[in-house]
């Protein structure tokens, strides 16, 4: 076992894994605003938002909690009015019906558009009272404040980059030298204590979905599976066990509920694909509580493993790649050794590769439930000992060899595919 791994892997897993509430892209978009007008004395007059053309796609459609509305400019003027900027992806974790109607007053002076960059993940809000106007870009990871400009004098630069260099600590990720044996010796040998904190993506992502099962959110995907079991035309089993409880949470989180996801490599929907099928399975097998933590790890890790070769937002559906975590983490709960998780991943490859991600949206649960659903038969189809093999299609035999060709895919002839996707949203 390559312990030498492991320090890294705990920092890694910590930065990738944290609570957010509603939809990263336009959370991202709130912070931005939220920070800019706390810089300001007078009443809000205008609000100027420019993102990357991944971060439109992802903010257009879906909803922003507490406001019961979807998109980036009603994101950017709940922020402005009562987002809490040290709350990082929780900004608007304590927002007022009041701030709402407030928010909403003040949508007719944003104005959001396409920024030229090349930034895959990029916001710039301009938050102006008429008097002093303030902007915030936030670019390449959803929280992370790259500038600040105040009446057109910059008063911030991120040096973080640049004194990360210096600092005695590797900042080099650990991704770069690891493979997927690496990440399964680690979840299983590692001290508990040290991964314990995983247990948390339980807690938000379970409270997630019994929310989106109690209430009528997006289009009910979970909900309707639970009906239909109720109904007798679906039979209750751990398969659809799996697809409701996974699917309600993010009917849930993309509707705009008001409470928190444990997010996975920046999405709210690929914590949820990494987690929900996990706990599932380990209720259903009585697993005690380092079981479930060593499979929840092995589940995110390998999640956060898999979308280090991938653009943090693509035309490649993020959900699938998290679920392949998932199916590491049912598969060894079901008493899958190695092999049998790499032969689940593989599979998996060779059955979701290529679901497009056509922004975010309420219609997301549908497509994490698909995940969900072929995450749990290439489980079971591994633990019998089959597998898509490495004659067919992009799979190899390898499991890490899989994986980067899965990558190539997506950030290679899929970044035309995104260019179509958007150019489709924006002119229907």
């Amino acid at each position: 076992m390559r312990t030498e791994l492991w320090d890294g892997f705990t920092r890694l897993i910590k930065k990738e894994v944290v609570p957010a509430l509603g939809c990263t892209e336009p959370v991202s978009v709130a912070l931005a605003s939220a920070i800019a007008a706390q810089k300001l004395a007078g009443d809000i007059q205008m609000i100027s938002v420019h993102v990357s053309p991944n971060l439109m796609k992802n903010g257009m459609g879906v909803g922003v909690p507490g406001t019961g509305m979807v998109g980036l400019s009603i994101a950017a003027a709940i922020g402005a009015v009562a987002g809490e900027p040290e709350a990082g992806l929780e900004v608007l974790k304590n927002i007022t019906p009041e701030d709402v109607t407030q928010a909403k007053s003040l949508q007719s002076a944003v104005t959001v558009e396409v920024a030229d960059v090349l930034n895959i993940i990029y916001a710039k809000v301009v938050v102006s009272d008429g008097e002093h106007r303030v902007a915030v870009t936030i670019a390449d990871s959803h929280t992370n404040v790259v500038s600040i400009e105040e009446d057109g004098l910059t008063t911030y630069i991120n040096t973080q980059e640049q004194e990360a260099e210096t600092a005695s600590e590797p900042t080099e990720s650990p991704m770069k030298d690891a493979c997927a044996q690496d990440i399964f010796d680690f979840a299983l040998n590692a001290p508990l204590e040290s991964i314990s904190f995983i247990e948390q993506a339980y807690q938000l992502n379970n409270d997630l979905s019994h929310e989106g099962l109690s209430q009528d959110y997006g289009l009910q995907v979970g909900a309707t599976f639970k009906r239909n079991v109720d109904k007798g035309l679906l039979a209750k089993s751990l398969m659809t066990d799996v697809l409701c409880r996974t699917s309600a949470a993010s009917d849930a989180r993309m509707d705009g509920a008001m409470k928190p996801a444990m997010s996975n490599s920046g999405s709210g929907n690929q914590g949820i694909s990494a987690t929900m099928p996990v706990v599932v399975v380990a209720e259903h097998v009585h697993a005690d509580r380092e079981t479930m933590i060593r499979a929840l790890m092995l589940s995110h890790l390998m999640a956060v493993y898999i979308k280090s070769y991938q653009h943090k937002l693509s035309a490649l559906c993020g959900a699938t790649t998290a679920s392949m975590g998932a199916a590491a983490g049912m598969t060894w709960l079901l008493g899958g050794n190695f092999k049998q998780i790499s032969d689940a991943i593989c599979s998996m490859i060779g059955d979701v590769a290529g679901m497009i991600c056509d922004g975010a949206k309420t219609s997301c649960a549908m497509k994490v439930s698909s995940s969900a659903g072929a995450a749990f038969k290439a489980t079971l189809m591994a633990l019998d000992g089959i597998r898509v093999t490495g004659n067919e299609g992009i799979v190899s035999e390898n499991v890490d060899e899989s994986i980067r060709n899965l990558s190539s895919l997506a950030n290679g002839a899929m970044t035309q595919t995104d260019v179509q996707i958007l150019e489709i949203m924006v002119n229907k």
